[in-house]
């Protein structure tokens, strides 16, 4: 009897890593310099260059670089900050270790998923010190426009970009200091880490002591002689990255360029083929928006069991997930700070589907997903009508 192999799996999300990365980490090894050294400080040289900027500190996590943006420009108790719903958490919950109150904006709508300007005019307070944005999906914002926001209102602007490696002249260009994320999922990856732009120089040394407890010289200053002892001069963090990751980092880097020029062709194929299946199906933005394609967000019509529809694909074996879950709704949040009503961003949270996108996707790839969400639509629609029967 003959069996039907069952078909690859398409994975939502997959990091590039060979022998290069193999290569890169052996070094490390050799040398035998595992924490903070020569690596950490080129890849943070090579990241700065990329982005256009002067200098980049390199840090455990996007969430540590969100967090030292807020400690360096003074947020702390007392103050208010104007923060995205449409995140991951760590957006708000740095907001809340500064001692800052975080207060959630709506986005401009469903099928724009950035942070609303007019609404976070209308919840600024005498409070309000800053505001963070966030390039969602890798979705560049209009940054002069939020730079000349933040200039009137004598607001420090602050940027998530964790989505956004590689948005040249978008991203880390205007703010005050910008966060970005290596994770497993994005763009390009360390496994964790994080890098930080900060524009004001001083700030930008604080930072780089604060990821560090405070001390005026590191382990590997003191090894080759270029410091004897050191003082602790702030109350800081453990929020370094090692060697291994700015070595992973360093050959990552290289290749970001080309990684995201393929998203981008991918997410084109996506819009295409979605428009000739699926036409009912909404992909936010549009296909001229500067953007690193970090994902795929696919908006369903109303009424559509997205559950049934993610159980459907999973059998298909394709991959998917919803991002994000509303901030602003999270228990925490709704018992420390009220509830506030976001509608469009609670539209966008309620039909959003994340469809797999990454460089090692093919073409015929990006037709079955679509295929497959075209068909687990049509038998979740079928299996709701016969219900209501």
């Amino acid at each position: 009897m003959s069996t039907v192999a069952a078909p690859p799996l398409i994975e939502l999300g997959a990091p590039v890593l060979g022998e290069e990365e193999k290569r890169a980490l052996a070094e490390v090894i050799d040398d035998g310099w595992l924490t903070m050294g020569e690596r950490v400080r080129r890849f943070e040289q090579t990241f700065a260059e990329l982005h256009g900027v002067e200098d980049a500190v390199a840090v455990s996590s996007a969430t540590a670089a969100l967090q030292l943006s807020l400690a360096v420009h003074g947020i702390g108790p007392g103050d208010e900050v104007l923060v995205p719903s449409l995140s991951f958490v760590a957006t708000a919950s740095v907001v809340v270790h500064s001692g800052a109150k975080p207060v959630f904006v709506d986005v401009v709508a469903p099928d724009r998923p950035h942070l609303c300007l007019e609404d976070a005019r209308a919840r600024i307070t005498r409070r309000t010190r800053a505001v963070i944005v966030m390039h969602y999906g890798g979705y560049g914002l209009d940054m002069p426009r939020w730079r000349a926001f933040a200039d009137r209102f004598d607001l420090l602007l602050f940027e998530d970009a964790a989505h956004a490696a590689g948005l040249t002249g978008t991203a880390g260009m205007l703010s005050d200091a910008a966060a970005f994320s290596f994770f497993t999922n994005k763009n390009m990856t360390t496994a964790e880490g994080g890098m930080l732009l900060v524009r004001d120089p001083a700030r930008r040394a604080r930072a780089r002591r604060l990821r560090a407890h405070g001390m005026t010289a590191g382990t590997s200053d003191r090894d080759r002689g270029r410091a004897v002892g050191y003082d602790v001069v702030d109350c800081g963090h453990n929020y370094r990255m090692d060697e291994l990751r700015a070595a992973l980092g360093l050959v990552q880097l290289k290749r970001l360029r080309g990684w995201n020029d393929t998203r981008r062709e991918l997410t084109r194929a996506y819009r295409g083929a979605m428009a000739h299946e699926l036409p009912e199906v909404v992909v936010p933005f549009d296909e001229a928006h500067p953007t690193t394609a970090h994902i795929l967000p696919a908006l369903l019509p109303p009424g559509v069991d997205r559950r049934a529809v993610m159980a459907r694909m999973r059998a298909a074996r394709v991959q998917t997930s919803m991002h994000y879950p509303p901030i602003h709704l999270f228990d925490y949040y709704t018992r420390s700070f009220g509830t506030v009503p976001l509608p469009h961003t609670e539209r966008f949270s309620e039909t959003e589907l994340t469809l797999p996108l990454h460089p090692q996707l093919s073409m015929s790839d990006v037709e079955r997903v679509v295929r497959s969400l075209r068909d687990a639509m049509g038998a979740a629609g079928t299996a709701a009508r016969s219900e209501r029967e």
